[in-house]
């Protein structure tokens, strides 16, 4: 089962690798990672996307809190929560093939941010499941090169992780 993990960590060195080595001691997978401060600045604000049976994301979360970095964290796919993920792709674009690539930009609500006579550099955002639609959309022999963020989220509505 996929978790989206977002984690409070103390913004000093060293933190994330402490962070890294729990999930590579214990054999646990990191699909995605990001950090980034948050607006405390002795706070960074790690967000881990991971697969695994429910007993093996509630072991993660236990040793995830007793590190000393770790000042507070929730599993966000517990409840209502909004995610996103940002996608750079370069994709080719001779002749009629233009304006189908920027056609399909555009239903997709991405954004040609980078133009050559022969690539296309496309900005998009969403879920992950979105973004490989956009890419399966316009067919991977088109796809030259793919750079993606990996997933931030945040819980909707009231709710907060904060101090």
């Amino acid at each position: 089962m996929r978790r989206i993990i977002s984690v409070l960590v103390e913004n000093e060195p060293g933190a994330l690798s402490r962070i890294v080595g729990l999930f590579a001691q214990r054999n646990y997978n990191i699909e995605t990672l990001t950090v980034a401060p948050t607006e405390d600045e002795t706070l960074s604000r790690l967000t881990v996307v991971t697969d695994g049976k429910p007993e093996t994301i509630e072991q993660i979360t236990k040793q995830l809190n007793k590190l000393i970095d770790v000042v507070k964290l929730v599993d966000l796919t517990e409840g209502s929560h909004v995610e996103r993920e940002l996608m750079l792709i370069k994709v080719k674009a001779h002749g009629a093939l233009r304006a189908e690539i920027k056609r399909t930009a555009d239903i997709f609500r991405g954004q040609i941010v980078d133009v050559t006579s022969g690539v296309y550099t496309v900005q998009l955002t969403g879920t992950g499941e979105k973004l490989d639609a956009f890419i399966d959309a316009v067919g991977e022999t088109s796809v030259l090169e793919v750079a993606r963020s990996g997933v931030t989220g945040i819980a909707r509505g009231e709710k907060v992780l904060s101090l």
